[in-house]
């Protein structure tokens, strides 16, 4: 028997991360969340190029599909081919056929120029007519002054602003630097140490997985009065596994919680991208509820319809290849691993 529900939504994702599988050990062993960002994922976002990204940003829609994950907000970084980067990442989603919501993580990690180009990447791209938020990479890497513009281009362009919020201690000012700026349309990714009240305005992008890795804390997100959604934070885009974790981390601090809660963060992160309500994704398992779902391992799609069109069935995508834009992917990886 199948079930049919509507499209998932991956609500924080870094695309550009999926060729790091099986990439060189960093120089020596991160012992903080700091290092495992200056060690590992500095390193590779500037190592890419148009090329490595198209590959990865490839991949990882079509993971995202065959999840029956229909649309990504996604996260971007890659400080030496900044230019033309977002449109490099809608057309790989939309060759797989995916829904993408880009922004680019603007920093001043490498200096003011970065900066003012991460903003313009995010202006062109908006401006052109794509689909996006302003990105902003996180308080503790930007400037007042970026992070002031940052938020004045998102108002000027009626979008709002997709930034790690208290992923880490090094983000403990957040709060305090960023009130006054965020609206109720920007997206907080992780919030892990955000404190419960006064709070931010905007949405929550809660990612289990990613912080469980990272040992950066669980981030209690029930406690929030903010909106709350599930992301992966660039671990593949496999919401209902996504789920499930979301659950057992939450009754490992709540032994009352039960499933339906992070069943309405799962749906919640449809109010993002509310076209992926008309989306249709037939399950091999049925009934899809939290109760069943949670505690149903390998649950898989069979047919996926996005915007009326078959864009998987039980051969697999119906747009691209999967097995050519994995092989192209593992050469790609290949590439980049040598540069790291």
């Amino acid at each position: 028997m199948t079930a049919t529900t509507p499209g998932l939504v991956c609500a924080h994702h870094h695309l550009y991360s999926a060729l790091a599988r099986g990439m060189p050990p960093p120089p020596r062993t991160p012992r903080s969340f700091g290092q495992i960002l200056e060690q590992i994922w500095w390193r590779l976002d500037v190592a890419l190029d148009l090329e490595l990204l198209r590959a990865s940003a490839m991949l990882g829609a079509l993971e995202a599909l065959e999840q029956g994950t229909t649309a990504i907000v996604d996260h971007h970084e890659s400080p030496t081919a900044i230019e033309g980067s977002l449109t490099v990442i809608a057309e790989a989603c939309a060759e797989v056929g995916v829904r993408v919501v880009c922004a680019y993580g603007v920093t001043d990690r490498h200096g003011a120029d970065g900066a003012r180009r991460g903003l313009e990447e995010n202006r062109r791209f908006l401006t052109e007519g794509g689909r996006g938020l302003v990105g902003v990479h996180a308080a503790f890497t930007c400037t007042d002054a970026t992070l002031e513009a940052a938020a004045g281009l998102a108002r000027d362009l009626g979008v709002g602003v997709h930034v790690h919020v208290c992923e880490g201690p090094e983000d403990a000012a957040a709060p305090d630097r960023l009130a006054g700026l965020a609206r109720e349309d920007w997206l907080l990714a992780h919030a892990v140490h955000l404190p419960t009240r006064p709070t931010l305005p905007g949405t929550v992008a809660h990612n289990p997985r990613s912080n469980l890795n990272n040992a950066v804390g669980y981030a209690r997100p029930a406690r929030l009065a903010n909106p709350v959604v599930l992301g992966s934070d660039g671990i593949g885009a496999a919401m209902l596994d996504e789920f499930r974790l979301a659950h057992l981390v939450h009754r490992a601090d709540d032994v009352t919680a039960t499933p339906d809660t992070a069943w309405g963060w799962l749906e919640a992160g449809r109010a993002l991208v509310p076209e992926t309500a008309g989306d249709e994704v037939s399950w091999d398992y049925d009934p899809m509820d939290p109760w069943h779902v949670a505690f149903t391992p390998g649950i898989r799609p069979v047919r996926v319809v996005v915007d009326g069109e078959v864009v998987l069935d039980e051969h697999g995508p119906t747009r691209v290849d999967a097995a050519q834009v994995r092989a192209h992917a593992r050469e790609q990886a290949r590439r980049l691993h040598a540069r790291l």
